[in-house]
C-alpha cells in the first residue's frame, strides 16, 4: 500500500514538473524568442504593417479604409469625400449587413452570379457614380474607361489596393478638389504604383492609404 502511494506521488510529481517545464518552454520562452526575432527583423510586419502620418498610426497597408463625408440624417450610406482617392466598394455593392465600413469583425462581399439582376443594377449604378464623381470641367470620364475594381468589391471587402487604371481615373478630380496640377497628382500615383510581386505574381496595384497619406503631405506643402 505504501509503495503504491509512493509511486503515485512520484508519478504526480514527475507529471507536474513536466507540465511546468513545457509551460515555461512553449508558453513563455518560445513566444518571447519568436516575438523578439520578429520585432528585430520584421518590425513593420510584426506590428501589423502600420502606416503613419504626422507621427501617428493611421492604419494598416493590409486593410482598406473608407474616405467618406460624415453620414447625414436620413442617409443609409455616406457620400464619398471626393478630395481623397477612393478605394474599391467596401460593401459588396448595394446594401448588406456583412461589411459596410471595412469592418474587421465581419468581412465579405455580396456574392451574386454574373447574370443576377441585382448585381447588374448595382454595377450600372456604381459605374454611373464613378463617371459623375470623376468628371471635371475639363476632363470627362466615359463609362468604357471605368475599370472593374472601381465598381466591384474584393472577396473579403477589405482590399487596400486599387488598379493603376482606377487611380489614374481619379487624378483630374483629385487635382481639382485640392488645388493641385494634374501633373503633380499623376506623379504621385506613378510613384506609388507597385508592379507584380517578383515580376509575375499578382497585378500592378496602388495602395490607397499610402497614396492618400502622400496626398495629404503634398497638399500641406503646396
Amino acid at each position: 500500500m505504501n509503495n503504491s502511494v509512493t509511486n503515485t506521488a512520484r508519478l504526480l510529481g514527475a507529471g507536474l514538473r513536466a507540465l511546468l517545464v513545457l509551460t515555461l518552454v512553449t508558453g513563455v520562452i518560445y513566444p518571447l524568442v519568436v516575438t523578439g526575432v520578429a520585432q528585430a527583423l520584421f518590425t513593420n510586419k510584426a506590428n501589423g504593417s502600420e502606416i503613419k502620418a504626422d507621427g501617428k498610426v493611421v492604419g494598416s497597408s493590409l486593410i482598406g479604409q473608407s474616405y467618406n463625408l460624415p453620414l447625414k440624417e436620413g442617409e443609409e450610406t455616406a457620400s464619398p469625400d471626393l478630395k481623397w482617392f477612393q478605394g474599391r466598394p467596401q460593401n459588396g455593392l448595394g446594401t448588406n449587413s456583412v461589411n459596410t465600413q471595412y469592418s474587421l469583425i465581419l468581412s465579405g462581399a455580396t456574392n451574386r452570379s454574373g447574370d443576377n439582376a441585382d448585381l447588374i443594377a448595382w454595377v450600372k449604378a456604381a459605374k454611373a457614380a464613378v463617371v459623375k464623381d470623376n468628371s471635371t470641367a475639363d476632363y470627362k470620364v466615359t463609362a468604357s474607361e471605368v475599370p472593374a475594381d472601381a465598381v466591384t468589391s474584393s472577396g473579403s471587402g477589405l482590399d487596400p489596393d486599387i488598379s493603376p487604371a482606377y487611380a489614374d481615373l481619379q487624378v483630374h478630380r483629385i487635382a481639382e478638389k485640392n488645388g493641385l496640377t494634374v501633373a503633380q497628382v499623376q506623379k504621385l500615383v506613378d510613384d506609388h504604383t507597385e508592379g507584380r510581386t517578383l515580376g509575375f505574381i499578382g497585378e500592378p496595384r496602388v495602395n490607397v492609404l499610402e497614396l492618400n497619406t502622400a496626398l495629404k503631405d503634398l497638399v500641406a506643402n503646396k
